[in-house]
């Protein structure tokens, strides 16, 4: 079993490491550069509206399903067809919500079928991933990692020819039909593969009996729907207050954002178990945080630092206008993946604690205090302030999930280790300013920046290279004797 799941998992990373990229950078930034700042940015908008209300369509289910089936398969019939009626029905409450609220947004005006279009995207995306949980609650995690990237090798297929062969190009309409295509005919696989596990399929609906279930997966949706509307709201508020231009403007500095934020929420889902089950042995998780706290850190300061460093040209390469704004942006808003990454370690151990209602009342603070940063700073400095407000949200949040995992985790951290810290930062920062002043290709720059500020870790000793050494050793001599 633990064979299965190491090589599913690599085969996990490796076709999403593989596919996402070429999605990010091949296709949806080439979007915007063809339909331009003001048509991606209403896209932008519309798309973080439907996604903070992706909650109303889960509120629970995949992890409920996955855990239950996961403990025993055979229940597989029976909850997958209690289940798939009452997915149905918030598909229509939430196309009820999303309809409803983006007719108050003007959304109908100029982007009716901007929001049909994406919000079936979200009902499909929402029922690929409640699909995929019963697959991998079966132990089919080959089939769940094909799975994972399927939608968007389809839209590389599709969305790839009309913007590289077609002389008919793309509009934000169609890209946002080809995705609700793509996510519909993955969905529709996945579907198929679980029937075909099902000895029988009778839909029926039984709220009752399962709403004291769903009752206990109430806290982890509040959670998710939290910290979407903080970390989505502000594309939101900036097409409402500024307009289309000016969220498409910040929305090509936060794509970055949210790419290079990826390997880190990859770690976090591998440390969510681990905590899980050190806290359930009544283990000290005081190790394990550090080592996650100090690799994640390292990449995302070091990729921090390349980015700030060489935004200009970086943003020039990639887009075809508005690079000059969005470098000042990325500037920022790359600080705040310090913060981000952060939140994926301790607010992941405080999920394994089971202390959501510390969580939601964190997330719960972090939306209030962005949305009135957003409120203060958009009308008078625009995507700048949205990439302000966003810092100092994350940055708070952060050291609020910190604070608090210290004192319940009992995290015995040396003060001798926080200096170090300290002076890892400091000597990163410098070292990249001085590369930044060679005169070279900016790309040769930007590869010299973060290899030299991943790499000068050493010098500080924050990572126990000594245990790593030997957990390895271990690993060979266990797979050596299988």
């Amino acid at each position: 079993m633990q064979k299965k799941f190491v090589g599913s998992l690599a085969l996990l990373l490796f076709v999403n490491f593989l596919i996402k990229p070429i999605w990010i950078f091949g296709i949806d930034l080439e979007v915007q550069n063809q339909v331009g700042s003001d048509a991606y940015g209403l896209y932008s908008a519309v798309l973080s509206f439907v996604m903070i209300f992706n909650i109303v369509l889960d509120l629970g289910l995949a992890h409920y399903s996955n855990r239950e089936i996961a403990t025993d398969p055979q229940q597989l019939a029976r909850h997958f067809s209690e289940l798939f009626m009452i997915k149905i029905s918030l598909a229509g409450v939430y196309f009820l919500v999303a309809m409803g609220l983006g007719f108050f947004l003007g959304f109908w005006s100029g982007g009716a079928q901007l929001l049909l279009w994406l919000s079936l995207s979200q009902v499909f995306a929402s029922a690929l991933f409640f699909l995929r949980s019963h697959l991998t609650g079966l132990h089919l995690f080959k089939w769940d990692a094909v799975l994972s990237v399927f939608d968007k090798s389809l839209m590389i297929l599709t969305a790839g020819y009309l913007l590289y062969f077609s002389q008919s190009g793309i509009d934000v309409q169609i890209f946002a039909a080809l995705q609700a295509l793509a996510y519909g005919l993955t969905a529709g696989l996945a579907l198929l593969l679980i029937l075909w596990r099902v000895p029988y399929f009778k839909p029926h609906f039984r709220w009752m009996k399962f709403r004291k279930k769903l009752g206990r997966s109430l806290p982890y949706a509040l959670m998710i729907f939290l910290m979407a509307m903080y970390t989505r709201i502000d594309q939101l508020m900036l097409q409402q207050l500024i307009g289309n231009s000016e969220a498409g403007i910040y929305a090509q500095a936060f794509r970055l954002l949210d790419t290079f934020n990826q390997p880190a929420y990859l770690f976090s889902v591998l440390l969510l178990p681990m905590f899980a089950t050190l806290i359930s042995r009544e283990e000290p998780v005081s190790d394990l945080a550090k080592l996650s706290f100090v690799l994640i850190y390292v990449m995302s300061l070091s990729i921090t630092l390349g980015g700030v460093f060489e935004a200009e040209e970086l943003m020039a390469y990639l887009y075809d206008e508005h690079s000059e704004i969005s470098s000042g942006l990325l500037q920022i808003l790359l600080f705040s993946s310090l913060s981000m990454g952060a939140t994926y370690v301790f607010g992941t151990m405080l999920t394994a604690r089971g202390n959501l209602r510390e969580l939601n009342y964190i997330a719960f603070g972090g939306l209030i205090l962005n949305v009135i940063f957003n409120a203060l700073l958009i009308p008078k400095y625009g995507a700048r302030g949205a990439a302000v407000a966003t810092l100092v949200t994350q940055s708070l949040s952060a050291l609020l999930q910190f604070r608090l995992c210290y004192r319940l985790a009992n995290l015995a951290w040396r003060s001798s280790f926080l200096w170090r810290f300290l002076a890892y930062s400091l000597q990163a920062l410098l070292l990249a300013y001085g590369l930044s002043l060679l005169e070279m290709d900016w790309y040769w720059s930007l590869l010299l920046i973060i290899g030299g500020a991943a790499a000068s870790v050493v010098l500080w000793r924050l990572l126990p290279w000594a245990q790593g050494i030997e957990l390895l050793k271990q690993r060979l001599k266990d797979r050596s004797s299988t």
